[in-house]
């Protein structure tokens, strides 16, 4: 066990490059190169947004904390960059990742309870014998080596609250955004800190829930979103902000010319204080030792994943999963 990230297995080997990440499954896919062609799937972002739904749905039914919720996800993404998805039934691998973790966070749930609820969900796919579960676990341990500690972006966005001036608004923002960082290959690819302070940049710069996946004109929003986002990280490296360069930041329209004089007021003023707060975040990046190109690459790749969530199909995901555990080629 490490309390310290920097002295962790997370650190030492649960972190990958973009190339590395898709070597590993381009082998997997090469070594099942007939379940591949059996079984086509959709593309590896819109099988983790189909996880993490099913996954919250569980969560809800067992009322499991945030923490082992966002540990699980982490599981589920450990496991299958070694295990070909094909090769095992989602629905069990899904359930017993939430029985682990729920076990490493210190909230166990029991067993039997984890079986019928999860029945509840996917009877078709989860049996009542409690031993199947059993068993996937030992299999999830076995492929993750044992390494079950996962340090998460949660703990540094608590800690540099007060530092950074964050208000409720900006902080509610910043955990939904890491909590759709999970639904990417975020956490395979660079520290908890530097997803938090992606969330918390975010959190400035855009509107609130303007990028909410599945709403409409995510787009935009994000590819807005993005330009102001980069806009800060570069004037954060390059050095402090100026007021003029932070006002392109604020991310919210102009008030609109039918609103009343005192609700343009209240929206100038907000606006204001979200700048100052901007201006502060990147003052502090710039005396920071922050990978700032980390932060840039981190941000593009929660923008994009924005962008992508809007052709997301889940009645479509779901049946090229459910088609392949029924076909009965699978193991466990």
């Amino acid at each position: 066990m490490s309390a310290n990230y920097w002295d962790s297995t997370q650190r030492r080997y649960w972190l990958f490059t973009k190339d590395q990440l898709n070597t590993m499954r381009t082998k997997l896919e090469q070594d099942n190169h007939d379940l591949v062609r059996m079984f086509p799937l959709s593309q590896p972002r819109h099988l983790a947004i189909f996880f993490n739904q099913q996954l919250i749905r569980l969560g809800k039914r067992l009322t499991i904390r945030q923490q082992a919720m966002a540990t699980a996800q982490v599981y589920l993404k450990r496991f299958y960059s070694r295990v070909e998805i094909r090769r095992t039934n989602p629905y069990l691998v899904i359930t017993t990742a939430i029985y682990l973790a729920c076990k490493m966070e210190e909230s166990p749930q029991h067993i039997r309870l984890i079986v019928t609820e999860a029945r509840q969900l996917w009877q078709d796919f989860i049996g009542l014998d409690t031993s199947r579960i059993g068993e996937c676990e030992f299999f999830l341990i076995s492929e993750m080596s044992s390494q079950l500690i996962v340090h998460q972006p949660y703990r540094t966005l608590t800690s540099l609250r007060s530092e950074l001036a964050l208000v409720d608004e900006d902080v509610q923002l910043a955990k939904s955004v890491i909590n759709d960082h999970y639904m990417t290959d975020l956490p395979l690819l660079f520290p908890p800190h530097v997803i938090a302070l992606v969330a918390v940049l975010l959190a400035l710069v855009l509107r609130p829930n303007s990028v909410t996946p599945g709403q409409q004109g995510a787009s935009a929003a994000a590819a807005a979103g993005l330009q102001a986002a980069q806009a800060a990280l570069s004037q954060a490296h390059g050095g402090l902000m100026t007021p003029a360069g932070a006002g392109t930041l604020a991310g919210l329209p102009p008030p609109p010319p039918s609103a009343a004089v005192s609700g343009q007021e209240a929206r100038e003023k907000q606006q204001e204080a979200r700048i100052t707060r901007v201006q502060h975040f990147a003052a502090w990046l710039a005396e920071s030792t922050v990978d700032i190109a980390s932060m840039v690459d981190a941000t593009q790749e929660i923008i994009s994943f924005y962008e992508c969530y809007e052709k997301y199909n889940e009645k479509l995901t779901r049946e090229q999963i459910n088609r392949f555990v029924k076909a009965g080629s699978l193991d466990r």
